[in-house]
């Protein structure tokens, strides 16, 4: 299980919050004096994914993927905050990618991401959540927030 959920993180959250960002930043830039503001949200967003990701496999017993997803709610740790705080942290980290080398295309894809999670977590996740929690979930639901307000 343990392979499977280093597999699913390097797959999902690890391509859409490093891989890309790492192919569309242009190594030429020689202004490197923004690096030390886009380093903060990088390594404050990557501490949090990797927390998310472990209680999704301790607490959850599942991985971040959805063809093995926790076989419990999660409702420990940072998700006693907001319903999704993996996604808060990747779009944390593409800020800091964006912010690091001032780069308007990967301020782009943040949004675009951005976009992508929420239309994920309202049209697909939260009601495959309610079907497979049911009142477990509605009862989170209610008690935290989707993002973090």
């Amino acid at each position: 299980m343990f392979s499977r959920a280093v597999l699913a993180f390097l797959v999902l959250p690890g391509t859409v919050a490093f891989l890309v960002p790492l192919l569309v930043i242009r190594p030429d830039v020689d202004d490197h004096s923004w690096w030390a503001i886009g380093l903060v949200p990088i390594t404050i967003g990557s501490v949090l994914l990797l927390w998310c990701v472990r209680d999704f496999y301790v607490a959850g017993k599942g991985t971040v993927a959805p063809w093995a997803p926790p076989r419990n709610l999660v409702m420990i740790g940072l998700y006693r905050f907001s319903r999704n705080p993996m996604y808060v942290a990747v779009i944390l980290i593409l800020c800091g990618w964006a912010s690091a080398f001032r780069s308007p295309p990967l301020w782009i894809y943040a949004f675009v991401v951005m976009l992508a999670f929420h239309l994920r977590v309202v049209f697909a996740e939260e009601p495959w959540l309610a079907r497979t929690y049911g009142e477990a979930w509605l009862q989170y639901r209610t008690r935290v927030p989707r993002w973090l307000f």
